[in-house]
């Protein structure tokens, strides 16, 4: 079926106009003013409103196992919140088990999203044990179309891989043309600090955040970033929140190095004031904790600078009962909070309306430049003749508050509660399928594809 879109106002990463767009079949058929519509379409009357690309969130956990515990948003349940927030595609992350091969940890992964995604999504492949097997396996993966390879300085004896085998990884990743993206902070210093707030009785949330400070991050940001330069590779910072980490970036280009980042919205806008003395904090229980206001400046400042290239959510939710594992001790709260559904509505009130980005750096941040760097580029990411039509209507001036009462999200709290947006998002079409209209869902379980990228076209 035919899909036309009239008189919106259209959006891109370098465009802004009022025009139509067309549809046929999952693509983008033709865009211009004034178009006819087929006899058979359907036509959305888009006048006032905003039209996007559909967002894309690089950085999201979905049924991940953690803690002894999972993440509540199943492949299903994650990717339908995401729809209702404008994000059209996701790429979540698949971990490798020590002593385990990489092939046996997408088997696993594909086992819980083929046919049960309702939106779009990816892999990125955690490597936490790098060995000759592995190594073997990383051109397999670049051929599934896992082009992105990531790896945690932190949680050891769990995720975290040493300083030799990332050199191994990022030689072997360069080789095929990959990119490897790290979680980076200075795992035995915040261990150190844990068992010392610990050993003190000093275990209420705050302590989380006291044992994770900005050095840690900068510590090994720096360090990512010099290993990275030194083999060649594509290098990639997931969640960066301070301004000692987005420094060591700045030192980073005085030597003509490229080192992409990614921010998440909720290092924009909450801080560590969240963190009291009362359980009530472990609701912001994630890593990196958040900062400071000062943080916060730095990053919306990186953005427009061209520093910071996606803010993605690192959407990790836990329901209250399962934050209350930690309720005696912070080391034991699982890390994560939810934000799927709200990214976009939150940077696009709090960023666009209110001055501090553009309208087409909110789309860089929240669709193209994470479709060039993680190889969906221009299938994804824009508004073309050709690419998906994956596209976000928003009625800019409309205003709404976030509740937990109406989110589409598995968990039971918001991060958000309370908070009054102005922008609300009305209708979003994937692949050519109106997939939510006027806060209904229009698609179905297992209408999500699998997208297979390529290499970073940033």
């Amino acid at each position: 079926m035919a899909i036309l879109i009239k008189n919106g106002r259209v959006i891109t990463a370098d465009s802004d106009s009022i025009c139509d767009i067309l549809t046929e079949g999952e693509t983008i058929a033709a865009i211009g003013r004034n178009l006819p519509a087929p006899a058979d379409a359907q036509v959305i009357d888009a006048t006032g409103k905003l039209v996007l690309p559909g967002g894309i969130d690089p950085h999201v956990h979905l049924d991940m196992p953690f803690m002894g515990t999972f993440s509540s948003d199943t492949h299903e349940t994650g990717t339908r919140a995401a729809l209702h927030g404008g994000t059209t595609t996701v790429i979540d992350f698949v971990l490798q088990k020590q002593g385990h091969s990489l092939r046996e940890a997408l088997t696993e992964w594909q086992g819980r999203a083929t046919g049960t995604a309702v939106g779009d999504y990816s892999f990125h492949m955690a490597v936490t044990d790098f060995n000759p097997g592995t190594r073997e396996e990383i051109k397999d993966m670049v051929a599934e179309g896992i082009t992105s390879f990531k790896t945690f300085m932190a949680y050891k004896g769990a995720l975290m891989i040493d300083d030799a085998q990332m050199v191994g990884l990022m030689q072997e990743v360069r080789k095929h043309g990959g990119l490897v993206t790290a979680h980076a902070t200075n795992g035995d210093l915040i261990d150190t600090l844990i068992a010392q707030h610990r050993a003190a009785g000093q275990l209420t949330p705050r302590y989380h955040y006291l044992s994770q400070p900005e050095v840690t991050e900068a510590e090994a940001s720096g360090r990512f970033a010099d290993i990275a330069n030194y083999t060649g590779v594509n290098a990639y910072i997931v969640h960066l929140t301070c301004e000692g980490a987005l420094n060591q970036v700045r030192r980073a280009t005085e030597r003509n190095q490229r080192v992409f980042v990614e921010t998440c919205i909720q290092y924009l806008l909450l801080d560590a004031s969240l963190y009291g003395e009362d359980f009530e904090g472990a609701k912001w229980v994630m890593s990196p904790p958040l900062r400071e206001p000062k943080d916060q400046a730095t990053l919306w400042a990186g953005i427009n600078q061209g520093l910071v290239q996606v803010v993605g959510t690192d959407h990790c939710p836990f329901r209250w009962e399962q934050k209350q594992m930690g309720r005696d001790d912070f080391s034991k709260i699982p890390n994560g909070h939810p934000a799927i559904e709200h990214r976009m509505e939150l940077l696009f009130s709090e960023g666009v309306m209110k001055g501090r980005i553009s309208p087409q750096r909110f789309v860089e941040v929240t669709s193209t430049n994470a479709a060039k760097i993680f190889g969906m580029f221009p299938r994804k990411g824009t508004i073309s003749i050709g690419a998906d039509a994956d596209l976000v209507l928003i009625d800019p001036k409309k205003k709404h508050t976030i509740s937990a009462a109406t989110h589409h999200m598995n968990v039971d709290y918001s991060a958000y509660e309370g908070h009054e947006l102005t922008g609300k998002i009305t209708t979003v079409l994937l692949r050519g399928q109106v997939a939510v209209d006027a806060g209904e869902t229009k698609v179905g379980r297992g209408y999500g594809q699998f997208i297979k990228r390529g290499k970073v076209s940033f």
